[in-house]
């Protein structure tokens, strides 16, 4: 079973959101709306896409590669921070 089920609830309204910032920019292109505000929500909608991908990584980290290892030596779990950490970094 996924670690995403967890938090499925959480995942899909964060995925319902991104599908309303996403239809948001389509609307704002076929209204012919200034490239500035269209530039800013397709913005919001990559921080969001980001956000969302950061959390299911994080899971994915925390739960096949750390929380299944079979040492769980404190090596792995440093490595699974750090890479979880150089992830999100990356992402801002």
């Amino acid at each position: 079973m996924s670690h995403t089920h967890q938090n499925k609830k959480k995942l899909l309204s964060r995925v319902k959101r991104i599908k309303g910032q996403i239809e948001g920019v389509e609307k704002m292109l076929e209204s012919e709306r200034d490239c500035y505000e269209i530039l800013q929500t397709i913005s919001a909608c990559r921080g969001a896409i980001n956000g969302l991908f950061s959390e299911v990584f994080e899971g994915h980290i925390r739960f096949h590669i750390i929380e299944e290892s079979t040492n769980k030596s404190a090596a792995v779990k440093q490595a699974g921070n750090e890479t979880i950490a150089i992830v999100k970094s990356f992402l801002k």
